[in-house]
């Protein structure tokens, strides 16, 4: 499950807490966590605790940090954490399993400048390229997909907001999420979704600045893309109001002995 909390989850850890436990996730990327790391990373442990799952964070220059958590029997065997080149963060995390390898990105792309997505897209894509080791990338990436009209979705935003979303020419911007499908990866949504895929805003969770969109991603390399299935944005409950964003599930192939749900 992909998740971007809202600036740290600040007044609804609570229902952050109730959504993860009831979807159970055995791989949970977060975003946003601002001040999760403080205080000798008091609330990181907090959350770790009341989900039973095992943290890694990476932490932000611009205090947003980003995090992967791994519920047991899967085990960490590397982690590491980006902070250069990249507006937030990006967590990584790899997993093993009997299968071999398991790579988990959670990012968060920058959320005002199309160029500077489209970079940091690319050069994520490259690092972590998904045919070296299975690798999964989930997070907000804050860029539409190639492929889709967006005409509507970007029909009521005011100038400033729209131009988030516009290349040079005044079309739909989708170079950064075209930029992982160009390295191998695929929009898992495409194989595998279900339902609206919108996931911002939520209905009483804030997001003013956002028109009806989709800027939370799941993508994979081939292995895992051939066996997704039953991903949606999870919504209703206290999704609708413990972030501006919808959670985002899918279910991936049996890396281990049972179906795991990232």
């Amino acid at each position: 499950m992909t998740w971007n909390i809202k600036t740290g989850g600040r007044g609804r850890l609570e229902a952050i807490i109730a959504v993860i436990n009831r979807e159970r996730p055995d791989l949970l990327a977060l975003q946003e966590l601002r001040g999760w790391e403080s205080g000798d990373a008091r609330i990181l442990r907090q959350i770790a605790d009341a989900v039973d799952m095992v943290p890694h964070l990476a932490r932000s220059f611009l205090g947003q940090p980003v995090a992967v958590f791994v519920r047991a029997p899967l085990e960490v065997t590397d982690r590491s954490a980006v902070r250069f080149r990249l507006h937030h963060a990006a967590a990584v995390v790899t997993v093993s399993t009997p299968m071999g390898p398991l790579r988990v990105v959670s990012t968060h792309l920058n959320p005002f400048s199309p160029p500077r997505r489209r970079r940091e897209a690319v050069w994520l894509a490259h690092r972590y390229q998904p045919g070296a080791v299975p690798t999964v990338i989930a997070g907000d990436l804050n860029g539409l997909d190639p492929g889709t009209d967006h005409t509507e979705t970007l029909a009521p935003q005011p100038g400033f907001l729209r131009a988030r979303h516009l290349a040079a020419d005044g079309t739909a911007d989708t170079r950064a999420v075209g930029a992982f499908l160009d390295a191998g990866y695929t929009d898992l949504w495409k194989v595998a979704g279900s339902g609206s895929p919108l996931t911002v805003p939520t209905t009483r969770g804030g997001g003013r600045e956002f028109s009806r969109m989709r800027l939370d991603y799941v993508l994979a390399g081939p292995s895992i893309a051939a066996g997704a299935k039953d991903m949606v944005v999870v919504r209703g409950e206290e999704t609708e109001f413990a972030s501006d964003h919808y959670p985002v599930r899918v279910e991936l192939p049996p890396m281990i002995d049972l179906m795991k749900r990232f």
